[in-house]
Order: structure tokens, then sequence, then C-alpha cells
């Protein structure tokens, strides 16, 4: 099966929102793409809490996807990231193992 790494941002000063945004699509997630070689990612913004985004990454087994969180790409990662966004945007990161799917 797969596995999910999933980082949840809350931009807290909407006023960046759009910056944010921008940023994330045109570096963010084409550099973390690489630097973590996943298979793919997508982003999105949540419909419930509208100041909150979403960027998920899949890998093809859940040891690749537990070795991000220690890695030397995420450190570097995390470090543009806050250089950029400071105290504006919170996040937390979650590792889902898939255990099934179902094509409807």
């Amino acid at each position: 099966m797969t596995a999910r790494f999933i980082v949840r941002a809350q931009v807290a000063d909407t006023a960046v929102e759009d910056d944010f945004d921008h940023w994330y699509q045109n570096e963010h997630l084409p550099d973390a793409l690489k630097a973590f070689h996943a298979q793919r990612a997508w982003r999105g913004w949540s419909e419930v809490e509208p100041s909150v985004h979403y960027a998920v990454y899949e890998f093809d087994d859940v040891e690749v996807a537990r070795a991000v969180p220690g890695s030397a790409a995420l450190k570097r990662l995390v470090a543009e990231f806050d250089r950029m966004w400071g105290d504006k945007v919170t996040r937390s990161r979650d590792i889902v193992d898939v255990v099934q799917t179902l094509d409807g």
C-alpha cells in the first residue's frame, strides 16, 4: 500500500494568504516533491476552515514516508519556510499508512 506525509498549515495572518499560496504553488511544493522523493504531491485549502492549507505527499512505502521527518531535506525546507513566514503560519505534520483503498 501507499503512505501519505501530510502538512497542515494555519495561515494566521490573512494579509499574507495570497503570497503564501503563490509561494507554495511555485516554489515550496515542487521543491518538497523533489527533496522528499515522493511519487506525487498535491495541495489545497480547507472548505471548513478557510485559513487552513493542506499539502499531501504520496509515497509507495510507509517506511519512506517515515524517514521524511528526520531528513536533512525537511530541515532545509523548514528553515526556508520559517524564514519566509515566521509566526504568520503555523503547521503540523502527520504520516498516514494507507491500509485500504476503494474505487467507486
